[in-house]
């Protein structure tokens, strides 16, 4: 398993995992996958590299990419300001709990803070176990909506 950066040529892949990263609680049907071209998702992926903060992290299991962490500055559910990057990531459901995520998320925390930039903010529901390895990351909780937390890591 090698991690490196997203190459053009392998941006559409994210659509694959931002349809990934769409917490399904347990018993709860999966949305259709034509979920991710509604706005407040196609903002994710759509002109991905354009941006001063398109920044991509792949995790590469012989040529297969199973995991990918990417930051944009834009206004989605995770935006704190328009100088604070929001991060998206996920894993392949086959590829979970082996600890890919969290390496994931520390490689896109190293670059981001190589980049110069000061913090990094997400959004994640309450029960998705994810955010306990936001919390361990470094991540802490700065607004609770009805089932999510907006959360932030300050990287200086």
């Amino acid at each position: 398993m090698i991690f490196r950066t997203l190459k053009p040529n392998e941006y559409e892949l994210l659509k694959v995992f931002l349809y990934e990263a769409i917490f399904i609680p347990e018993g709860t049907e999966a949305p259709d996958c034509s979920i991710i071209e509604l706005p407040e998702l196609s903002m994710y992926y759509e002109d991905f590299g354009d941006g001063r903060a398109d920044y991509c992290v792949a995790a590469d299991d012989d040529g297969q990419i199973v995991g990918a962490v990417w930051t944009r500055i834009m206004d989605d559910y995770g935006h704190i300001d328009d100088e604070t990057p929001s991060l998206a990531i996920s894993v392949l459901k086959e590829y979970r709990d082996k600890g890919i995520g969290a390496r994931l998320l520390q490689e896109m925390l190293m670059l981001l803070k190589e980049q110069g930039y000061k913090r990094v903010s997400l959004s994640v529901q309450k029960a998705n176990y994810a955010a306990g390895m936001y919390r361990r990351a470094g991540f802490i909780t700065v607004d609770e909506r009805d089932d999510e937390y907006l959360m932030v890591c300050e990287l200086a």
